[in-house]
């Protein structure tokens, strides 16, 4: 009787303790003012010119001083950023993970550990995947009080399920999307059907939430001065025009 009551209470003290390791994991996020998912379009549309172009402009853009500075007047003066590449319907994954950044230090760690990835995909461009995929992200390391999905393409969504369907999910979930779009097709189509500029697709089918804009750019050169005017906007939640189109140059 002893042995069996010994056992009993052997496996309450292991079931509490699991419910307590659990309800601590639960609760182990941690706080900043914006969880922000870097959704990078790398389907067959872009070349490896491009791919660098833009994969330089994020490093660029997360440790230019500007957007330290806006980071540094947050609240808690940090925000969570991960990056994700995208092409296909089931084609998504993370290169960089989760990682806060506060200073110039942690945003170079993420900037190195960019830069040593390889490039993940090529194939079509579902907007609607990344989104989708990018949704789940969200509040598993990191609690932000602002979760903002921020999609950067050249083309129209070819691939999985209506963008719009995927965008109207993430809005139900309390997530923000973003666009930065490279107008470098004037005329896009699919399948020999003509399709809307590539920045109006966006604002009609890819943003939504409170502030959402979209900003377009002509070529992947401009690609570094616009993300770093869009994580600027993003970080410090400044309202914008929902569409807006730069003529940047490097002195800006």
């Amino acid at each position: 009787m002893g042995v069996f009551l010994n056992l009993r209470i052997g496996a309450l003290a292991l079931t509490l303790l699991a419910v307590s390791l659990m309800a601590r994991t639960a609760g182990s996020a941690e706080a900043v003012d914006l969880e922000l998912v870097l959704a990078v379009d790398v389907s067959r549309s872009i070349d490896e010119r491009e791919y660098d172009l833009q994969r330089r402009g994020y490093v660029n853009a997360l440790t230019h001083p500007n957007v330290l500075a806006a980071i540094h007047a947050t609240p808690s003066g940090r925000i969570a950023v991960t990056l994700v590449e995208w092409s296909g319907a089931d084609f998504q994954k993370v290169v960089v993970p989760w990682m806060a950044i506060s200073d110039a230090a942690s945003a170079q760690e993420f900037a190195d550990r960019l830069l040593v990835e390889p490039r993940s995909f090529w194939g079509w461009t579902s907007i609607s995947g990344a989104i989708d995929f990018s949704a789940g992200l969200f509040g598993k390391v990191y609690e932000g009080r602002r979760r903002v999905i921020d999609v950067s393409g050249d083309g129209v969504n070819n691939s999985g399920r209506p963008a719009s369907d995927a965008r109207d999910d993430a809005l139900a979930r309390g997530i923000g999307i973003n666009g930065l779009v490279i107008m470098n097709d004037p005329q896009p189509s699919f399948r020999g059907v003509p399709q809307p500029p590539l920045d109006e697709f966006y604002r009609e089918n890819v943003i939504g939430g409170p502030g959402a804009f979209v900003i377009a750019v002509d070529d992947f050169e401009s690609f570094a001065y616009a993300m770093v005017n869009k994580l600027v906007k993003e970080v410090a939640s400044l309202p914008t025009d929902p569409s807006l189109r730069l003529a940047l140059t490097k002195s800006e």
